[in-house]
């Protein structure tokens, strides 16, 4: 960083009192590293679908969101709140691109129930071979179907995951009054999620421990494994399915 963090504070200081736009453009510059984190750890849903470049372009307006409305006063890191803007500001632009139809959402609920149902028949991972036997398509339709479906799984297991240790942006006491039931449930949630990770096959484990846990880039996740980021976005990809698989099981068995 080219400022120390008490210069930081007086120039946070200095841009709340003044709004001086010239101030918010050094602070753009000197956090626009965020951009290209989050922009960097979310192209793994994105794969060949969205270029980098364009999930940095829409990151950009969630970290101006984020210096305009950040409030020094709250006792909250900046890079943790305007790592969440980012990351909300490049969703909520896939999602008004809505290039996702509907046909691949109900393929999306589909593999996650065959990988539930294999799993649970034989007791171990269901191969390749067999999702795509049970699905009626071919190994190479099923690639492409799996390099199609990352974005429409862009949102829910990583709040799953994530969720648990992401600061609140209202300081620290604001969860105090959440109802006990709600604990309980994210507690079997993590639970649940923990047996499905140790569970899943090693590649997919180690792609997902380097990307929720390590929180590495796709870049970075694709050097240290020597293989494609396309491979990693697919291994990523059927990990997130297996194990959204498992929750959604674990639910209906819970409501039956």
């Amino acid at each position: 960083m080219s400022a120390t963090g008490s210069n930081n504070h007086e120039l946070w200081k200095l841009y709340s009192q003044t709004r001086d736009p010239a101030i918010r453009e050094k602070l753009i510059l000197e956090y626009a590293h965020l951009v290209k984190y989050v922009a960097g750890r979310l192209s793994i849903y994105f794969g060949s679908n969205v270029e980098y470049e364009d999930l940095v372009g829409f990151g950009i307006f969630g970290l101006i969101d984020a210096i305009d409305k950040y409030d020094v006063n709250k006792g909250v890191k900046f890079e943790t709140y305007a790592s969440l803007r980012i990351r909300g500001a490049i969703i909520d632009s896939i999602r008004e691109m809505d290039w996702v139809p509907r046909s691949l959402r109900q393929k999306n609920k589909e593999l996650e129930k065959i990988y539930a149902e294999i799993e649970s028949e034989t007791g171990r991972p269901a191969t390749d071979q067999e999702v795509a036997q049970r699905l009626g398509v071919s190994m190479d339709e099923f690639h492409k179907l799996l390099n199609k479906i990352n974005v429409s799984s862009v949102v829910s297991l990583e709040e799953f995951l994530e969720q648990n240790h992401e600061i609140d942006t209202e300081g620290p006491d604001s969860r105090r009054d959440a109802k006990p039931e709600a604990y309980a449930e994210l507690s079997e949630i993590r639970d649940i999620l923990a047996d499905a990770i140790d569970r899943l096959p090693e590649k997919e484990k180690t792609v997902i421990s380097l990307y929720y846990f390590e929180e590495l880039t796709l870049k970075e996740i694709s050097a240290i494994m020597k293989v494609s980021e396309s491979r990693i976005s697919q291994l990523h990809t059927k990990a997130i399915l297996r194990m959204k698989g498992k929750l959604a099981r674990h639910r209906s068995l819970l409501t039956e």
